[in-house]
């Protein structure tokens, strides 16, 4: 980088090259500090060269991760991305979000939904709609976990638009559940109802198990039938959904404490006592002591 009266020009090039060979020294020997240095002298070289060089950013950030200060890392990953998509690499930008996204996960649950949306944005620009839908369903299930469940409904309605347009007609009902429970645990029935008339357009939603289950669970919400409700949750088909999404149907609490509603004839046999419902049973097994037929 020295210049003098025959070199009137810094070697950036060189320069960068010696600093990315010491960062790399550096971590071998667990010198993070000045393995981290030396990696931020190296990308100052090549900005300084005029060379986007996104790549100079990965041994800074596995520094940083060995440091534990995940923010920072995280940070110079999406500026990395930033220049892979400038350099025309957006599948690399996309994958370099998707890191990020995992490394944050655990510490910034509302960042790591943020640089997977972002992800997913670039892979269906490049219209890779199978990579799209991967990290818009690792958004939606984090909202869903962190409770932020009107996010997570248009983020559900989203991976559903693109199943339907991809023609993943199973997977669009098994969205479809995902969905109602997540609109019921919002307390809006109406849009829980909205969204399985909907999808009567899906082609074979119509009369499928999933239709049926779904049909009974708003019944029973809407009766107050809180039996009903566990009954339906407790299906296989609920059951072995994403944990974040089983989880909601078994926790779902019908309004008003969930009291099964009587029928009139029970109440007007605890109206009558228990002589007259002993009375009651005793004439419908008789009626039926010779069988149903």
């Amino acid at each position: 980088l020295k210049t003098g009266f025959l070199k009137w020009k810094p070697d950036y090039d060189s320069a960068a090259t010696e600093y990315g060979k010491a960062a790399v020294a550096f971590k071998n020997a667990k010198q993070f500090d000045q393995a981290r240095e030396a990696c931020l002298r190296e990308a100052e070289a090549h900005e300084n060269n005029k060379a986007t060089t996104p790549d100079s950013h990965i041994p800074l950030t596995v520094a940083l991760q060995e440091m534990q200060r995940l923010p920072e890392a995280v940070q110079l990953i999406e500026k990395a991305s930033m220049m892979y998509l400038e350099n025309g690499t957006p599948d690399t930008a996309a994958i370099a979000l998707e890191r990020a996204g995992k490394l944050i996960e655990n510490v910034s649950p509302e960042k790591a939904v943020q640089l997977y949306q972002q992800a997913a944005s670039v892979f269906e620009n490049e219209e890779r709609l199978r990579q799209a839908l991967e990290m818009l369903g690792k958004a939606s299930r984090l909202l869903v976990r962190g409770r932020r469940l009107d996010e997570a409904a248009l983020s559900l309605q989203k991976e559903k638009s693109i199943y339907k347009e991809i023609e993943n007609y199973p997977t669009c009902y098994k969205k479809t559940i995902a969905q109602v429970l997540v609109h019921l645990h919002r307390n809006d029935y109406v849009a829980a109802e909205r969204c399985v008339r909907e999808s009567y357009s899906i082609p074979g939603f119509n009369g499928s198990e999933d239709c049926a289950a779904l049909e009974q669970l708003l019944e029973g919400y809407d009766q107050q039938d809180q039996d009903q409700v566990s009954e339906v949750c407790n299906l296989p088909l609920f059951k072995y959904m994403d944990n974040d999404y089983a989880k909601l149907g078994l926790t779902l609490v019908v309004p008003g404490g969930g009291i099964k509603k009587k029928s009139p004839n029970t109440a007007q046999d605890k109206a009558r006592g228990p002589a007259a419902v002993g009375s009651h049973a005793d004439e419908e097994e008789d009626e039926y002591s010779g069988g149903l037929c």
